[in-house]
């Protein structure tokens, strides 16, 4: 054995002798899993009245399953901020760019927000993940209806629907997660569709993106129903597992000494599926009881509602054998959703709880057309900013894919491939991006610091004036960012933010909006410089310059940056690209 393979041998077996679970990469213990878990509200949103019922709800479910497949070789504990998180953005600001875009300003807020995990070395008994549980989609969407806005006039149906059973996955959602191995947290982000509403295997989707990739679990290399895979399109995730590899991986082993137990028998067993799975108007609806062998039920308490914000009604059980086989839902006059939650208590002291989710049709392949349009469907705010402006994938310009670093002009060497532009670390390092803008538009930057951060600088334009929005300059009273110049000055003047933006090797978003009176400055879903004005008042100072007036650019001072992602939509006007 070669001295390489020797101490990737000894590396291996010092990490498998470490007691307890571990991340996916062995770097961190996870015997004790810490989840906080937030609603998040945007601005312009009121929180649902029963939110903690249904978040409750899920933490249970996970803690449950998390529970049966680690059998206490790693304990999952769930903490619910006490009051639902109203956000400093309106549902638009939030929404404004793609999936990752959302998830990255909904987590980043949170996390700043609550401080989450600011000193990891006070928190070395526990892996902690924050998830998030939006109360938007990334995209508008009637999640209870399962309906998107298709034109300004109607509306189609968007949701995973197989054999008439609702499941969570529709392309408006935008659920992600990460495990961030630099900080040793979690970030999971399940947006509206994954939970405010209990479609079976709901409960799957706040594992998967909660408790699951933020430990750094992949999905598995063969689809089945694990939860980490396709569970969510095929059951609660009491009918789920986990891969028996994967959790190999994370160091857990099997106990030939588990034994059974009631709690975990009803929690795995007990299943509550509409009969008939679409019910027509007027026709009765049960719902199919599944129990563990030799059960006795205590009680079992029945509710459901037709609309996210209505009343919970009550219906009355009766049985006459240790454990019904039915519960009765009843009928409903016309086409309607209907959340439906079931509790059951043994008389063995075991309880259970499940929540589900159905339509009444007037046909199975007919959807349900709502009464009253929800928000989304209105589309009076959801789509548009404050300054009205729309998001248009469709006319998105990379500049990154535009710029060829041996051609371009430069101040310093920049470099551009895998993984991204790279700038040299110097005092006024700066690239041209062969690229006009228009009248109005927004540019997105994603852009991750190599040192300690110092001044990134995005050179833009309006009307015939050139000018830079600076990033985190620093200055013996902290952090700056301003635009400059404005009147002829610079950092300091009416626009200036102090505070810290970046942090070394974190990824952050900046994006950019100029209009031709207003510009904007915003980091990670944080707006921090909103300034309206001529556009005869901004200057790009001498020390800044490039050859040509009109190109875009980029700038670095005393910090490498490495730019994943340089995106400009247009709002109005027409933008070329430059020889």
């Amino acid at each position: 054995m070669n001295q390489a393979l020797s101490i990737s041998f000894v590396l291996v077996m010092s990490l498998a002798c470490l007691a307890g679970t571990r991340t996916w990469d062995g770097k961190y213990d996870t015997s004790n899993i810490e989840v906080t878990v937030v609603y998040f509200v945007p601005a312009d949103r009121k929180p649902l009245v029963d939110w903690r019922d249904r978040v409750d709800y899920f933490c249970k479910r996970i803690e449950q399953f998390h529970q049966r497949e680690f059998q206490g070789q790693s304990i999952l504990r769930t903490i619910v901020h006490s009051e639902p998180l109203i956000s400093e953005s309106t549902t638009a600001e939030l929404r404004l760019g793609d999936a990752d875009a959302i998830y990255y300003r909904t987590l980043a807020e949170s996390d700043r927000r609550l401080e989450f995990a600011k000193q990891r070395g006070d928190r070395d008994d526990t892996f902690p993940i924050l998830l998030v549980l939006s109360d938007i989609n990334w995209r508008p969407l009637d999640d209870f209806y399962r309906l998107r806005p298709a034109d300004g006039s109607t509306y189609e149906f968007e949701g995973n629907y197989q054999a008439g059973q609702h499941f969570p996955g529709a392309a408006s959602g935008g659920a992600r997660a990460a495990y961030l191995d630099d900080r040793g947290i979690g970030w999971g982000l399940v947006s509206a569709d994954g939970w405010r509403v209990p479609y079976r295997g709901s409960d799957c989707v706040i594992y998967h993106e909660g408790c699951g990739h933020t430990v750094g679990l992949p999905h598995p290399d063969a689809g089945d129903g694990s939860v980490m895979s396709l569970g969510q399109y095929q059951g609660w995730i009491n009918e789920s597992w986990l891969d028996k590899d994967q959790k190999s991986r994370l160091h857990w082993a099997p106990d030939a000494e588990a034994t059974s137990d009631a709690q975990v028998d009803l929690f795995t067993s007990f299943r509550a599926v509409p009969n008939p799975l679409v019910p027509a108007p007027d026709e009765s609806v049960l719902l199919d009881l599944d129990w563990p062998g030799g059960a006795k039920v205590e009680s079992l308490r029945v509710r459901f509602q037709t609309s996210l914000d209505g009343p919970w009604t009550e219906v009355a059980q009766s049985w006459e054998l240790d454990a019904p086989t039915t519960a009765v839902i009843g009928k409903f006059e016309r086409p309607t959703p209907v959340s439906y939650r079931v509790d059951a208590t043994l008389r063995d002291g075991a309880t259970a709880e499940i929540w589900g989710y159905f339509q009444v049709r007037e046909r199975p392949e007919m959807p349900v057309e709502p009464r009253v349009l929800s928000t989304d469907l209105l589309g009076e705010r959801s789509t548009e900013s404050e300054s009205g402006d729309h998001w248009n994938p469709e006319q998105e310009v990379n500049l990154l894919a535009m710029i060829d670093t041996d051609r371009a002009w430069s101040q310093g060497t920049w470099t551009n491939g895998p993984p991204g532009l790279e700038s040299p670390k110097g005092f006024g390092s700066r690239i041209e991006l062969p690229y006009t803008p228009p009248d109005e538009y927004r540019l997105v930057v994603v852009v991750e610091p190599l040192d300690e951060p110092n001044g990134l600088l995005v050179g833009n334009r309006s009307g015939q004036n050139r000018f830079v929005t600076l990033f985190s300059f620093a200055t013996p009273q902290g952090a700056m960012s301003a635009i400059e110049n404005i009147d002829g000055r610079n950092v300091g003047n009416e626009t200036t933010f102090t505070g810290p933006l970046f942090v070394k090797n974190r990824i952050s978003q900046a994006i950019i909006t100029v209009r031709k009176d207003r510009v904007t400055m915003a980091v990670d879903g944080r707006k921090i410089v909103d300034w309206k004005g001529e556009s005869q008042r901004l200057s790009l100072s001498d020390y800044w310059r490039t050859p040509s007036d009109s190109a875009l650019f980029l700038g670095a001072y005393d910090c490498r940056y490495r730019f994943h992602r340089i995106t400009l939509e247009p709002i109005t006007g027409t933008g070329k690209p430059l020889p």
